[in-house]
C-alpha cells in the first residue's frame, strides 16, 4: 500500500542525499582550458562589451528529459507528475534515468517514509537529491531559488551543474576579479585622527553622495547579463541581484565589489516618508529633502513667536493630508498661511518625517558614539568629541542635522515668548533624531537625558560644531 504523503517543513534545504555530492568522476575528460578564452587578442580585434562564454555554456547544457511512469498510481501526490514513480529503491531509479543526459524521475523514499527524492542523470553518472515544498507559496525551493515544476527545477540543476562543471577556472577568475577589485575599492583608513580637525567638510553636492546599493535577489526571464563584470548571468531563477533603488544588476558575487555610486532613479523612489535619506536626496538631486526646507522657511516666516512652537500638537488629521498629498505627488501642496493655518501643523509634519526616517539624522551605527561623547567630564572634551562624530556622518544626515540645528538655534532666541528653550528643545528632537537600534531600545531608556544634552549641545554650539 501506498505510504502516508507529507510535504517537508520551509525551514529545510535541498540537501544531496549521501554519497552522492560529488558532480564528476575524475575520470571525466577536462573541458577545454577556459585560459584560452582570455588570451591576448591583436590590437585590432575588438573586444565585446558583453561576454557570451556563460551563455554559450548554458545552451550546452542538457535539457531535462522527464521518464515517465506507465503505473496508475492512486495515492501519487498532487505536487507530482507523471515523472512521479511511487515507492522504488534508488537502484531501480537510478537504471532508469541513465537512458539519457537530462532524464528525470521523482520517487518516494524508501530509508525515509514519507520524504521525496529527486533522481537525475548528469555527467552519465545518477544523481539523488532530496525534494521539498513550500506549501505556503505553493512552490518547489531549493535554497532560495523556487520553481512552479519540478520539470523547471531540473532544468535550472543542469544548467547550474553544467556551467559549476566546465566554466570552473572562468568562474575562479571572475571571483578572483572581484577579490582584487572589493581591494582596490577599499577607503584609506589610515589617515591620522587628527588630519580632519580645523578642516572644513567640501561643499556638498548630491550626486556626488557615495550611496551604497539596495540589491536583492532577481529573476530575470530571458537572458541577462551583469552591469560589473559583463558576463551572463546563467540559470532560470534567481541568477543574480538587483539593486531597488537603481536597478543596476549583477552577480551576487560582483554585488560585494560593486562602488558605492548608487545613483537612485526618480521613478523608483514613489514615496518621501519613510525613504532612507540618502536615497532620496540623490533621487532628486537635492541638498536636503524638500519637505524640510520648505517646512522650516515657512515656520520662520510666521512662527517663531508662537508658544510651545515643536512641542504642542498640531491637528493629526491635516498632517496626514499633507503626508500624504507630497507621498502621491512628490511635491509639496501649498502650505502658506492661506493653505495652512495652524503653524503647528507644519512642526508636526516635520517631526513626522524625520520619525518616519528607516535610518535617523544621527545614525544607528554612531549612536554609541554620540553617547559617550557628551559624557566625557568637561564642555572642551564634550564638544570635540562631538564634533569628531558629527564628521562621521553621511553627507545627507550632516547636511539635514546641521540645517536643522541652526534653524532650531534660531529658533531658541525667541525663548521668552515661545518657551522653547535650547533645552526644551533637546527633550523634543533627542528621541527622534538619535533613535536608537531596535535591539537597543529597552536598554537605551536610560540615555534619554544623554539623548536631550546631545541635541541641546548641538544647537547652542552649532556655529563651533559644524564646517570646524
Amino acid at each position: 500500500m501506498f505510504r502516508k504523503f507529507y510535504l517537508m517543513p520551509r525551514q529545510y534545504r535541498l540537501q544531496s542525499i549521501p554519497q552522492e555530492n560529488e558532480l564528476i568522476n575524475e575520470s571525466t575528460p577536462a573541458f577545454k582550458k577556459i585560459s584560452s578564452v582570455v588570451e591576448e587578442k591583436p590590437l585590432n580585434q575588438v573586444e565585446p562589451v558583453w561576454k557570451s562564454h556563460l551563455y554559450q555554456m548554458q545552451l550546452k547544457a542538457p535539457k531535462p528529459k522527464r521518464i515517465v511512469c506507465n503505473t496508475i498510481l492512486e495515492n501519487r501526490p498532487s505536487i507530482y507528475g507523471k515523472e512521479f514513480h511511487g515507492a522504488i529503491s534508488r537502484e531501480e531509479a537510478e537504471k532508469l534515468v541513465m537512458k539519457d543526459e537530462g532524464c528525470y524521475l521523482t520517487r518516494e523514499s524508501e530509508r525515509l517514509p514519507g520524504t521525496y527524492a529527486l533522481t537525475f542523470r548528469f555527467n552519465n553518472a545518477p544523481k539523488n537529491y532530496r525534494l521539498y515544498y513550500d506549501t505556503d507559496e505553493k512552490m518547489h525551493f531549493v535554497g532560495e531559488k523556487q520553481f512552479e515544476t519540478i520539470h523547471d527545477l531540473v532544468a535550472d540543476g543542469l544548467i547550474t551543474l553544467y556551467v559549476d562543471t566546465y566554466a570552473k577556472d572562468y568562474i575562479d577568475q571572475m571571483a578572483a576579479n572581484v577579490t582584487q577589485n572589493l581591494i582596490g575599492n577599499e577607503p584609506d583608513r589610515a589617515r591620522d585622527e587628527n588630519d580632519n580637525e580645523g578642516v572644513k567638510k567640501p561643499s556638498f553636492k548630491a550626486s556626488e553622495v557615495a550611496k551604497e546599493h539596495n540589491f536583492k535577489t532577481q529573476t530575470y526571464y530571458g537572458p541577462h547579463w551583469c552591469d560589473y563584470c559583463k558576463n551572463f548571468m546563467w540559470g532560470l531563477k534567481s541568477q543574480g541581484v538587483r539593486c531597488q533603488d537603481c536597478s543596476y544588476d549583477c552577480h551576487q558575487q560582483c554585488s560585494k565589489a560593486v562602488p558605492n555610486q548608487c545613483s537612485p532613479d526618480k521613478k523608483l523612489v514613489k514615496r518621501v516618508f519613510g525613504v532612507d535619506l540618502t536615497t532620496l536626496i540623490k533621487a532628486h538631486n537635492l541638498k536636503r529633502p524638500q519637505v524640510i526646507d520648505s517646512c522650516i522657511r515657512e515656520i520662520e516666516e510666521r512662527g517663531m513667536e508662537v508658544e510651545g512652537l515643536y512641542r504642542i500638537p498640531g491637528y493629526a488629521d491635516d498632517i496626514t493630508y499633507l503626508q500624504n498629498c507630497i507621498d502621491k505627488d512628490g511635491t509639496l501642496p501649498d502650505i502658506t498661511q492661506n493653505g495652512v493655518k495652524d503653524v503647528n501643523v507644519l512642526c508636526g509634519l516635520l517631526k513626522l518625517y524625520l520619525r518616519m526616517l528607516p535610518i535617523p539624522i544621527i545614525t544607528f551605527d554612531l549612536y554609541d558614539k554620540f553617547i559617550e561623547a557628551i559624557k566625557q567630564e568637561n564642555a572642551f572634551e564634550q564638544i570635540k568629541s562631538l564634533s569628531s562624530a558629527i564628521k562621521e556622518l553621511p553627507p545627507a544626515h550632516y547636511e539635514t542635522l546641521k540645517y536643522l540645528c541652526r534653524h532650531l538655534q534660531r529658533l531658541s532666541k525667541y525663548k521668552d515668548k515661545n518657551l522653547m528653550s535650547s533645552e526644551n528643545l533637546g527633550i523634543v528632537f533627542g528621541p527622534t533624531l538619535m533613535r536608537p537600534p531596535d535591539h537597543l531600545a529597552l536598554m537605551a531608556v536610560g540615555n534619554i537625558y544623554f539623548q536631550k544634552r546631545i541635541i541641546q549641545l548641538l544647537i547652542e554650539e552649532q556655529d563651533v560644531l559644524f564646517d570646524n
